[in-house]
């Protein structure tokens, strides 16, 4: 069973982007969410995802904070993330951060998230 980690701060969206998310997958997925970094983090020492689901805007430590502390452990270092964001990140290269997707938060729709984790996580098999 695939374990899929989101992490967003406002509760309407990270309900519907879980909806989203939950119906693109054929197996029943591990979805667990939090509103911020630190308590996703503490997560980690108890289960690795095999996909995170990030908004950069959050309340204390931003999505940048939770990136550079994923890269700095060689095991969460290697799990994808997808960065659900308002900013317009597209200009930018996260690929150091293992950023396989940036999806717009004012553009993108329910199918845009499906396909977004349905290829990640293919790709990672």
């Amino acid at each position: 069973m695939k374990t899929i980690f989101l992490i967003e701060d406002d509760q309407i969206m990270s309900e519907c982007i879980a909806r989203a998310i939950r119906k693109s997958q054929s197996e029943p997925v591990e979805l667990y969410t939090f509103t911020n970094g630190i308590t996703a983090i503490q997560a980690l020492n108890k289960k690795l995802p095999d996909l995170i689901c990030l908004d950069i805007l959050l309340s204390g430590p931003d999505g940048f904070s939770l990136l550079n502390e994923l890269t700095s452990y060689n095991d969460t270092a290697k799990i994808p993330v997808i960065i659900i964001s308002s900013l317009d990140l597209s200009h930018q290269d996260l690929s150091y951060y293992n950023v396989k997707t940036i999806l717009q938060k004012e553009t993108m729709t329910p199918s845009s998230i499906s396909e977004a984790a349905v290829e990640v996580l293919d790709r990672a098999e």
